[in-house]
């Protein structure tokens, strides 16, 4: 029976008592007076009904307050009491209750003692399991800096397709590119098949399966997949094994192949056209040379009209070769990639590579320590080594000079020597030829690398103490640094990336009201908004939102967008969010973010705070939009209502602390989803200890709040 029910089944006994003990009085009275006197008294409570009456409703009202103070003293004293209990052996462990409760005191300092017994019992345990929980935390960090540092990206998923692990690179591997506060598509618990074509992981899974079934020890499968963002992925899909060799998830490593793709699409056609083009003029002198061999005594004529095919032919060909070579160098130049390089660590590149490469000695003679370049290196050092075989072979220079420096917003690199005076026309000569590197061979030419990098380079000589210097001068543009991170403590670090609890997931019951509170995922969300009343026009100025996963709030997994609501803010609510009008301009409408939130709570429940507030701005969007948020929604308010229902202040700050939580960074609509999701895994706990543990039971008991009656 609810409170109220059974306080007013208390007023009803109460009040019934005391008119019957009034009406039994009476009665007696009446039995021992004579006939005459009893008339005489009848009539006299007659003519005083009215009196009579007023003295019955305050005889209720006496009788009602003295229901409701014996109800809070004895009933609803109880069940508060009985509620901060499971908050104290339950969410907050600090939590103390206050000893003056009249006849309940001495229950709750006894509440207190043990709380403070479950206190210490709490930290001693914790203290014994310190070690270990380091030597794990250890374990787990060591597992992070291996993922982030990783140059593949790397998913592992469960066979149901939910992912369990990913690092950074997969991350940027999938993400949508100029989404409108996208995070990307990767996330913990997450399916698969929403980055990957499902049929071609299966085909692979199949293929893994048959190569498991023949023995085979380590089986892999290798394709190309596309990415919703366009890209071209070369994927390595392994099986991982329980110990019965029974397939447990996939390891799936990946590598962004679409620049590569592209380049051997453009080679194939390269050749395709090639072959082509040499096919005629090869079969033109084949048939000639034929003719002049089988024929030996063929006229002079016909013998001269033979020759005269294999000499035409033959140049046909030779300028075929020509063109083909020079396309593919075309090719080779525009797949050049410049990046920015510190000029010493190119320079001791370069040194390298001619002592390597040509067997000459090098030196480093002098570089600004701060100098940073935009090349290609590797095509540049080419170069530099093509000049340098050339000054070897052609003037027997043995001994090169590296210098680099600044000059007027661009950068210098000498490549220097002393002693042999060099041609004027050599350098325009060896520029132009195809580069040779030691006994590596390019189609393209100083002049094409140079084409690529804007740059310039020249021959300058000059006479130092009698002594002849030359040098080949590059000029070429200067680069940005490059900011190195700023280190953090390893645990601060740690990315939420993996979670291998997920193995044990199994899939949801078709009906999704019966699934557990425990094996749902959960997007916790808050908007900010020009003002209160939706219905009159007031538009969303900031969603933010967090995942909760497997019991963990992912806050490396979060959505945060400002959005320009195309009209004035209320100038009263701006103290409460603090947003500046002027920093919505820029920001996307509703229209472009709200498709982006979608495909981020997807496959979730949806959690907020006061939810109906927050769904009615949804609601009024879905006309314009074209979505539809119709997955079901639990409200911290209307829960917290469920688990406390003799408290009153039901504010997400009151319920915060409570439950023992530091309220920080509230009114951002992120730090508002942060804090209800932290309140929402607490408030599980307590649900359970009620018997509230499916979806369908905890939107049941949420229906049956007073607070659900709220509207917008």
């Amino acid at each position: 029976m609810r409170a109220r029910g059974r306080l007013l089944a208390w007023l009803a006994v109460l009040y019934g008592a005391a008119l019957a003990v009034a009406l039994a009085a009476l009665a007696m009275l009446y039995a021992g007076l004579p006939e005459a006197e009893a008339e005489v008294l009848g009539r006299v409570l007659r003519l005083r009904a009215p009196l009579l009456a007023f003295l019955a409703i305050v005889l209720l009202f006496v009788c009602a307050a003295a229901a409701r103070w014996a109800f809070s003293r004895h009933v609803t004293a109880a069940h508060a009491l009985a509620e901060q209990t499971r908050i104290v052996t339950g969410a907050n462990p600090e939590l103390r209750l206050a000893p003056d409760r009249g006849a309940l005191g001495e229950v709750a300092r006894a509440i207190n003692a043990l709380g403070d017994a479950r206190r210490a019992l709490k930290r001693d345990s914790e203290a014994r399991a310190a070690e270990a929980r380091s030597r794990l935390e250890e374990e787990r960090n060591r597992l992070a800096a291996l993922m982030s540092e990783l140059s593949q990206g790397v998913l592992v998923c469960n066979p149901e397709g939910a992912i369990l692990l990913y690092n950074e690179q997969a991350h940027a591997l999938f993400s949508a590119p100029a989404a409108a506060g996208a995070p990307g598509l990767v996330g913990l618990g997450r399916s698969l098949f929403a980055l990957l074509d499902r049929g071609q992981v299966a085909h692979a899974e199949q293929r893994l399966q048959h190569a498991l079934a023949r023995g085979e020890h380590r089986p892999s499968v290798r394709f190309v997949a596309s990415t919703p963002g366009g890209r071209l992925l070369r994927v390595q899909l392994a099986p991982f094994l329980r110990a019965e060799a029974e397939l447990a998830g996939l390891v799936l490593t990946l590598e962004d192949a679409t620049a590569l793709l592209a380049r051997e699409s453009q080679r194939r056609s390269l050749l395709q056209a090639f072959a082509g083009r040499i096919r005629a003029p090869a079969a033109n002198i084949r048939a000639a040379a034929e003719n002049l061999a089988a024929f030996g005594e063929i006229e002079p004529q016909r013998r001269t009209q033979f020759i005269g095919i294999v000499a035409e032919e033959s140049h046909r060909l030779s300028r075929t070769i020509d063109e083909a070579l020079g396309e593919y160098a075309d090719a080779l130049k525009a797949s050049l990639s410049l990046e920015d390089i510190r000029a010493a660590e190119l320079l001791e590149f370069a040194r390298t590579r001619l002592e390597q490469a040509l067997g000459i000695g090098a030196e480093i003679a002098a570089v600004e320590p701060e100098l940073w370049l935009r090349v290609d290196s590797y095509a540049l050092v080419q170069a530099m080594v093509h000049l340098g075989g050339r000054l070897s072979a052609d003037y027997g220079v043995r001994l090169l000079e590296l210098r680099a420096r600044r000059a007027e917003g661009l950068a210098q690199i000498d490549l220097a020597w002393t002693g042999a005076i060099v041609s004027t026309d050599a350098l325009p000569l060896w520029e132009a030829e195809p580069i040779e590197a030691g006994a590596e061979r390019s189609p393209l030419t100083v002049r094409d690398i140079l084409e690529r990098h804007g740059g310039e380079v020249w021959y300058q000589r000059s006479a130092v103490g009698g002594t002849q210097q030359g040098c080949f001068r590059f000029l070429v543009g200067a680069g940005v640094p490059s900011v190195a991170p700023v280190p953090r403590r390893m645990a601060e670090s740690r990315p939420e990336y993996y979670d291998f609890d997920l193995f044990a997931r199994r899939a949801l019951p078709s009906e999704l009201h019966q699934a557990r509170l425990a094996a749902l995922s959960y997007t916790v969300f808050d908007t900010e908004t020009t003002g209160l009343e939706p219905s009159a026009g007031d538009e969303i100025i900031s969603i933010g939102a967090v995942r909760i996963v497997n019991g963990r709030l992912l806050r490396s997994e979060a959505f945060e967008q400002l959005v320009n609501p195309r009209r004035p803010l209320n100038p009263r609510s701006a103290p409460v969010h603090g947003i500046d009008p002027a920093a919505l301009a820029a920001q996307p409408a509703i229209s472009e973010v709200l498709p982006a939130f979608r495909r981020f709570c997807e496959d979730t429940v949806l959690v907020a705070h006061n939810a109906a507030f927050d769904m009615r701005f949804l609601e009024l969007k879905e006309a314009s939009t074209g979505l539809r948020f119709d997955m079901p929604v639990l409200d911290t308010l209307l829960l917290s209502s469920v688990v406390n229902p003799s408290v009153e202040d039901h504010r997400l700050e009151a319920i915060a602390e409570r439950l023992g939580l530091s309220v920080i960074g509230r009114h951002t609509a992120l730090g508002d989803a942060l804090l209800a999701g932290e309140v929402f895994l607490r408030l599980l706990a307590l649900l359970a200890e009620r018997g509230i543990v499916t979806l369908g039971e905890a939107l049941e008991a949420s229906r049956q709040t007073y607070y659900a009656r709220l509207r917008y």
